[in-house]
């Protein structure tokens, strides 16, 4: 139990951590606590284009060391979609 609640936790740290870096790289005017971990990225949720997804790919292998090579741009539909590529690679370089 406390290794699901510790994982919990982390997971929160890291959607939170990507909702910031969304809004500082992409110089949004918008408080990153509004940002919901589902909300789409895209469309009628942020609003991003594809110039604004090659952005996070670059500011995500800088903040965490993580290289996202999944071809399906679905990865980039929210931050709990991102969340879930990043924790996993995250704790492999922890372990």
């Amino acid at each position: 139990m406390d290794e699901l609640r510790a994982r919990a936790a982390a997971r929160q740290q890291t959607c939170s951590q990507i909702k910031k870096m969304i809004v500082s790289r992409l110089d949004l005017e918008i408080d990153p606590d509004w940002i919901t971990d589902d909300q789409p990225l895209f469309g009628r949720g942020l609003e991003l284009d594809s110039l604004d997804v090659l952005e996070l790919y670059v500011a995500i292998e800088a903040e965490f060391g993580v290289a996202l090579y999944d071809s399906d741009m679905a990865v980039f539909g929210s931050v709990s979609r991102l969340a879930e590529e990043v924790d996993p690679a995250l704790r492999a370089v922890s372990a």
